[in-house]
């Protein structure tokens, strides 16, 4: 009766182990993939959804839950590539990069509730003040805005852009999304995980058009996650 007593406890205690040490990490809980169905045209202007991708791509946690879809536009025009050691991408502030549809309320790097439904993301540069000196490694980030009130695909100026996203957050600070700088991949879609910040970062590959040419421009956004401030 001891015996299998005893062995009962050692067959307990190595499962338990296993699970912590066991491959299957955090990481492993998030994948990305392709989703062959067009954004919600019905949800969008008509402007917006023609210059979007006809597939998108799908995070989800564990084997089927959805945490964000997103399609992302057919090219992202440039007005110059010139970018600096705290810039990343080449993009304009204001610029529409893609939409996101969450299907539940999620959160954005802010810690901010972002509710349930489809959104623009436009990209934005993180003000160089007081304010915001160590909140972020990176001062590019994707504003999110509501899509219902984000109806024109053109630039959007520093204060309509934030004003618009402060209503996905209804707070005083917009809603964001950060971007990475690029990790040493060559994956054209994939997630790596940061295990220092426990961000989960989805890492996709676009096209810039400048002056008749077209070139791949990869990104790296953190999907799950939070500054931590």
């Amino acid at each position: 009766m001891l015996s299998r007593l005893f062995f009962a406890v050692c067959c307990t205690s190595l499962l338990m182990l296993g699970s912590l040490f066991c491959p299957a990490t955090f990481a492993q809980d998030y994948k990305v993939e392709k989703n062959e169905e067009p954004a919600p045209a019905d949800e969008l202007a008509p402007e917006i959804t023609s210059l979007l991708q006809p597939t998108g791509m799908k995070f989800i946690k564990g084997e089927s839950r959805t945490v964000c879809e997103i399609w992302i536009c057919k090219e992202w025009p440039l007005k110059g590539d010139k970018v600096d050691g705290e810039v990343i991408y080449p993009f304009q502030p204001g610029q529409l990069v893609g939409v996101i549809r969450y299907p539940r309320k999620a959160s954005d790097f802010r810690d901010q509730d972002i509710e349930k439904g489809i959104y623009t993301l436009r990209y934005g540069q993180q003000p160089v003040d007081g304010a915001h000196v160590g909140t972020s490694p990176t001062r590019d980030f994707l504003l999110v805005l509501p899509a219902a009130k984000d109806r024109s695909p053109a630039t959007l100026e520093y204060k309509p852009l934030v004003a618009a996203s402060k209503e996905t957050s209804g707070a005083t600070h917009p809603a964001i999304l950060s971007l990475q700088r690029l990790s040493d991949s060559t994956e054209k879609l994939a997630v790596r995980h940061n295990e220092e910040k426990e961000w989960q970062i989805l890492r996709f590959i676009g096209k810039t058009s400048q002056g008749g040419k077209t070139a791949d421009q990869a990104m790296e956004l953190v999907v799950v996650g939070n500054a931590g401030e």
